[in-house]
């Protein structure tokens, strides 16, 4: 368009020639720590969410206030230590997926391009054709986990294959399909969740310092995560079985009534 609107002499040409950068589709993305989605600026971001507006959300979730010096936040898993929360976070993670797709009209999806990459991409491509608002939470590991992060890559995989980390896809747009919207893209768990705090000094130092504590919290986070586990299994399988070619079309429509014969206007009596 702007090739033909420059050899045009005239001054509406010449206009709209300014004009049609502002023409062009836009990807607006909102990018933003987990301090921020999950703590601090949840209030606007689940205005964000109600609006219904095509806006697309990435939270790197690093689990703690990375940038303003490690404090606890609520995206904090159980047993991390953290400043606040020195003796070990006693509460689970918050489950910011789900809240968000609650909504029912949010995509949403959780991601660790380290552990698998495809359903990374998918989730981007899924999200920037939905007609409303998008969230896409990923796994960001940080140096605050105290570990060398030219191996973030592989604890990303192990946060997955432990079930600390499950990757799941909420798409609106697979009702109409026929199809679940709730797709859970990872596997059930190979390995306990102890095996991937043991690479991270935010659990160890806790193991460290009250060993006791820091088992009874281990526990916990590994009946919380095959809590969280079972819940998403049977959240997959429930959306399957609910959306069926019944229930898209609806219930069946009555069929017309047939129309009332006319009654001939009675003879006149002699």
């Amino acid at each position: 368009m702007k090739t033909l609107l420059a050899g045009i002499a005239d001054e509406k040409a010449k206009s709209l020639l300014s004009l049609a950068d502002y023409l062009v589709k836009k990807s607006v993305w909102i990018l933003g720590g987990d301090g921020w989605a999950y703590d601090i600026g949840f209030g606007g971001l689940d205005h964000v969410f109600a609006s219904g507006r095509k806006i697309n959300i990435l939270v790197l979730d690093t689990e703690v206030y990375s940038n303003t010096g490690g404090q606890c936040s609520k995206s904090t898993p159980m047993g991390a230590i953290a400043k606040f929360a020195a003796g070990g976070k006693e509460t689970n993670k918050k489950d910011l997926g789900m809240i968000a797709a609650s909504y029912g009209n949010v995509y949403v999806a959780k991601v660790a391009f380290g552990a698998k990459d495809s359903q990374t991409i998918q989730a981007f491509v899924e999200a920037e054709k939905h007609p409303g608002v998008s969230l896409i939470i990923a796994y960001s590991h940080c140096i605050a986990h105290g570990y060398n992060l030219a191996n973030g890559l592989d604890q990303q995989k192990l946060a997955v294959d432990t079930g600390y980390w499950p990757l799941f896809r909420y798409d609106p747009a697979r009702i109409a399909k026929g199809q679940a919207p709730f797709v859970l893209d990872s596997a059930a768990p190979k390995q306990p969740i102890s095996a991937y705090m043991a690479n991270e000094m935010r659990f160890q130092s806790l193991v460290k310092m009250n060993p006791e504590h820091a088992a009874a919290l281990g526990k916990r986070a590994q009946a919380a995560a095959e809590e969280r586990f079972t819940g998403y299994q049977h959240l997959a399988a429930a959306g399957a079985k609910a959306v069926t070619p019944a229930t898209l079309a609806g219930p069946a429509s009555a069929s017309p009534a047939a129309p009332a014969k006319e009654t001939p206007p009675a003879k006149p009596s002699a």
